[in-house]
């Protein structure tokens, strides 16, 4: 890795655009509501835990797509 690619990980991204903040708040829109149908969807449990703990992961990674490249 490169110095520049640790900057870019590890930097702050603000959402400078109308854009991207509309994108951030889409992403977290739309895992919020499969978030919610799948709390209504799946029994308890540790696979209906695991299902919620990877779509925060989705998120996560989608909003540092977003944030981290133009």
């Amino acid at each position: 890795m490169t110095t520049d690619d640790l900057a870019n990980r590890f930097g702050y991204h603000p959402a400078n655009t109308e854009d991207k903040r509309q994108a951030h708040e889409d992403v977290r829109a739309y895992c919020r509501e499969l978030a919610g149908y799948l709390n209504d969807a799946l029994p308890d449990g540790r696979e209906k835990s695991l299902a919620i703990t990877n779509l925060e992961t989705v998120m996560f990674w989608s909003n540092a797509a977003i944030a981290r490249n133009a």
